[in-house]
């Protein structure tokens, strides 16, 4: 008896174990499923869960030109928020996106989220090292002026 349970035991370890490695192995994946973590906490209330916003107020990130053209600008968008006018899929908005307080990672993970959905695809991964080189580029600009 002791042996069988032992044995199920190792099974069911050595089961988790391929499961966790296999899933560490896509650092994308990973960043998506928490980016639609932060999505559904800071950004589903103005674009809504299927990225389609709400006419004349919120842009759409769904299938966004915007989003998909001006990665450095989206990146900065969601670090800092953003006001003024702004052309999405040739629609102008003129609103304003509050600063969310989110942390560099956090901020890397939702757009990695964003720009794998609703019809977006991004071959090149948001890393946290991008978001702090962004970061920097911003604040010297600032120390600049």
């Amino acid at each position: 008896m002791k042996i069988i349970i032992i044995s199920c035991l190792m099974v069911s370890y050595m089961g988790w174990t391929a499961f966790n490695a296999q899933n560490q192995d896509d650092p994308l994946k990973e960043s998506i499923k928490r980016g639609k973590e932060v999505y559904n906490d800071f950004c589903l209330q103005c674009h809504m869960a299927d990225g389609q916003g709400v006419k004349d107020a919120f842009p759409p990130l769904a299938e966004s030109d915007f989003l998909l053209q001006k990665r450095k600008e989206s990146i900065k968008a969601v670090m800092y928020g953003m006001s003024g006018e702004i052309t999405v899929n040739e629609v102008v908005y003129n609103g304003n996106m509050s600063n969310q307080g989110l942390y560099d990672d956090e901020v890397a993970d939702v757009m990695n989220y964003i720009l794998n959905s609703w019809g977006n695809k991004s071959e090149k991964m948001v890393t946290e090292e991008e978001v702090k080189s962004i970061k920097k580029e911003v604040e010297e600009k600032k120390a600049e002026q």
